[in-house]
């Protein structure tokens, strides 16, 4: 199964990445002044802060879960422990009491938001939608999950994501949520530059 994402903030993500090449490149070639440095820095920073922004979250279905990769920080619910997807605001996957929000599937139609919430604090019935092509992309999505999570649920894998067997190690069973060295690096170090770059002049 493909990664879920949004495609038009990708697309407008790498127009952006190109027209912010284009005037670094300028920069190098006649920029000779101290706020050429600025610009340079700031534009660097907007690079990393559409790439994890616009390029980087997405929802990922692995044989052994599903991720959840956000701005900065990444979840991962195996399929033992996954126990509904729904859709309020955003996609959300539940593992017991626990729930994961995925950021950049989100919807869009403030009425449906009210709606979604509604039926999540059990004050509506939840719509009995069976054709998927009269579904809303991100309830699609939320479907797609769990129809992924039944089928996988009877086959538990190992960390090396083969079968469970007695011999083959522990079986992954809990959810994880961790920060991603590359989104926090993608902003962080850029946004050091700019301070030094501020600081120095």
């Amino acid at each position: 199964m493909k990664p879920f994402t949004q495609p038009v903030p990708r697309v407008l993500g790498w127009v952006w990445i190109a027209i912010a090449v284009l005037n670094l490149v300028d920069l190098a070639l006649r920029g000779r002044s101290h706020a050429a440095v600025i610009a340079a820095a700031v534009l660097v920073l907007s690079i990393g802060a559409v790439y994890v922004l616009a390029l980087r979250p997405r929802v990922v279905v692995t044989e052994r879960g599903v991720r959840l990769v956000n701005p900065l920080r990444e979840a991962f619910v195996p399929w033992s422990a996954f126990t509904w997807a729904d859709v309020t605001d955003v996609l959300r996957v539940h593992a017991g009491d626990r729930v994961f929000r995925s950021w950049p599937l989100r919807e869009t139609k403030r009425a449906r938001v009210r709606d979604n919430l509604r039926r999540a604090n059990g004050y509506a019935d939840a719509p009995e939608e069976d054709d998927p092509r009269r579904m809303r992309p991100v309830d699609f999505k939320a479907r797609q999950l769990r129809d992924e999570a039944e089928k996988r649920k009877a086959r538990p894998v190992t960390a090396g994501g083969g079968p469970a067997a007695a011999d083959a190690g522990p079986v992954l069973d809990e959810p994880t949520v961790v920060w991603s060295p590359d989104a926090v690096a993608a902003v962080g170090v850029p946004l050091l530059l700019l301070l030094a770059a501020v600081l120095l002049g």
